[in-house]
């Protein structure tokens, strides 16, 4: 399937419902929990995509537009969440994730991708030369990924107690 914005617009619009759908009211054995060393919790998770929200994705829309590819991206740290977890609720985070968010599908509307920009392009200190649509696009299954993430990690706590049905659930796998 070709990348289509509106697309794209529609996953981003959608997944702070989703994780709030999928999490709020749910005992922390469900949201603290994860799937042993190096591995993230939902509540991890969420904050992570907070971190997204201001580093990652709408910064580098404005490099590209700015700078094209003559400035390299400041490389993302995937782990530094930490600092919009503290002392934090999942509830605040859900509520932080929403409201930042919904900002940003704002200011992504006000670039007018539509222009003609999708094709511009920038560097990312690992891959070199990205394209616009291809960041947007990265951004929708980005928030993919997590869902998918969230539901794996909450599966695995049943791992054991779902007993020989085990091997039909390909998310235990």
């Amino acid at each position: 399937m070709d990348f289509d914005l509106e697309h794209a617009k529609k996953i981003l619009e959608r997944t702070p419902a989703t994780l709030r759908a999928m999490l709020s009211g749910m005992p922390a054995e469900w949201t603290n929990n994860n799937e042993g060393p190096d591995t993230w919790s939902p509540f991890e998770i969420v904050a992570h995509l907070i971190h997204g929200e201001h580093a990652d994705w709408i910064p580098r829309a404005h490099i590209i537009l700015e700078h094209g590819e003559s400035l390299v991206f400041e490389p993302f740290e995937r782990f530094g969440f930490g600092k919009y977890a503290e002392g934090k609720s999942l509830v605040d985070l859900l509520d932080d994730f929403a409201t930042l968010r919904a900002r940003n599908l704002d200011a992504l509307t006000d670039i007018d991708l539509a222009s003609g920009k999708l094709d511009l392009c920038g560097t990312h200190p690992e891959f070199g030369q990205v394209r616009m649509d291809q960041l947007i696009a990265t951004w929708a299954v980005h928030d993919l990924a997590h869902i998918y993430q969230i539901a794996r990690v909450m599966a695995s706590q049943w791992d054991d107690a779902v007993g020989p049905w085990g091997k039909y659930l390909s998310i235990l796998r």
